[in-house]
């Protein structure tokens, strides 16, 4: 307990210390990613990633606000200055680090394949031979796709996953490739529980698949980087992280140190 109240005072006083901004804005898909972001029936966004923001922004002492594009888009509009980090279960990946920067990783989950509950489970390039794979564009599994798999079965790109959900679902497809939580979210659903299961997760490439998910930024904000890694290891260090995660999940998705 002694350790973690250090850490606080530590971190609390690297956060004061740092310039006010007079607004954060955080940029995320346009499009639902449950659990970590989906708009209730208002229209507000909701989910363990806004919680997360929420909590984050509060350890900042900043005001934060939302802006919505296209996933494909966030990278460009973040460059173009339309907002300031992207809050978008975003990995930490070698290639996007050429063009942009990250913050300290706050989740970090393996990548899977669903599909037809009567289909053969795994996930490796054998398993997936002469098959059709939904992927979401401009995601690390589609970099993945071309490694790994590109040789042996053909790629179907979809601008969100939930198209790709319906052809899967619909027998036009024979696979959905994704991150663990969201693919989960789907197969606990009442479009998936029915139709498909889990195949396998792929092996893990760090090269491709990443570090983790962080925020990105632009390289030159180089302040707002250690303010939002300052928030992000208080967040943890308080228990809010924990408190958060448990109104979601029932295992810790924070992975390996």
């Amino acid at each position: 307990m002694r350790l973690i109240s250090t850490l606080l005072a530590g971190l609390a006083l690297t956060l004061s210390s740092m310039t006010a901004h007079a607004e954060v804005r955080f940029g995320i898909m346009n499009e639902s990613y449950p659990p970590f972001f989906a708009k209730d029936a208002s229209g507000k966004w909701q989910g363990w990633e806004i919680d997360m923001m929420d909590a984050v922004c509060e350890q900042m002492k900043e005001k934060c606000s939302i802006v919505e594009l296209s996933w494909d888009g966030l990278i460009p509009a973040l460059q173009s200055k339309k907002f300031d980090v992207i809050w978008s279960s975003m990995s930490n990946t070698a290639e996007r680090s050429k063009v942009i920067d990250f913050t300290d990783k706050y989740y970090n989950t393996p990548s899977t394949l669903i599909g037809p509950k009567d289909q053969k489970t795994g996930a490796t390039a054998d398993d997936v031979k002469g098959k059709a794979i939904g992927i979401q564009v401009s995601t690390i599994q589609s970099e993945y796709y071309k490694k790994y798999f590109a040789k042996v079965a053909d790629e179907k790109t979809y601008q969100t996953l939930d198209e790709a959900f319906q052809d899967l679902a619909a027998g036009r497809i024979d696979y959905v490739f994704g991150d663990s939580l969201a693919l989960d979210a789907f197969l606990k659903s009442d479009g998936g529980k029915d139709c498909c299961a889990k195949m396998g997760d792929v092996a893990d490439d760090k090269e491709i698949l990443g570090a983790g998910v962080s925020g990105g930024l632009r390289k030159e904000d180089t302040e707002l980087k250690a303010k939002l890694n300052a928030a992000i290891a208080a967040v943890r260090a308080s228990g809010k992280y924990d408190e958060i995660t448990k109104k979601y999940f029932t295992f810790d998705i924070y992975g390996a140190k």
